[in-house]
């Protein structure tokens, strides 16, 4: 199951993870992440090499601001508390995990 990442877990769940972490910014209201949130939960049931989680931009403007989301579903890769990719926008479960494993 994705971690549900707030500004109060943020430092705990992806500053100070033991692994890498695919972050997605989404929020209730945007198609396009309701389209790609099963796709994020089975790689993240699937992934031992790395964590997913979930930020609601609505929920959490400070970290939405601190990251200038413009637009989502935004993904970043954050290893030992490093951007180490982003994009905007889904994909195939194939692709994503290409994606964040080229990077990680």
């Amino acid at each position: 199951m994705a971690l549900n990442i707030t500004e109060s877990s943020f430092d705990k769940d992806v500053m100070n993870s033991d692994k890498p972490v695919l972050i997605d910014f989404w929020a209730p209201w945007c198609g396009p992440c309701r389209n790609i949130a099963p796709i994020l939960e089975e790689i993240s049931s699937e992934e031992d090499d790395f964590y997913v989680g979930k930020i609601n931009v609505d929920e959490n403007q400070q970290l939405a601001m601190q990251f200038r989301i413009q637009s989502i579903p935004a993904l970043m890769v954050m290893k030992n508390g490093e951007i180490v990719a982003s994009r905007v926008g889904g994909g195939s479960k194939q692709d994503l995990v290409s994606w964040v494993k080229s990077n990680i």
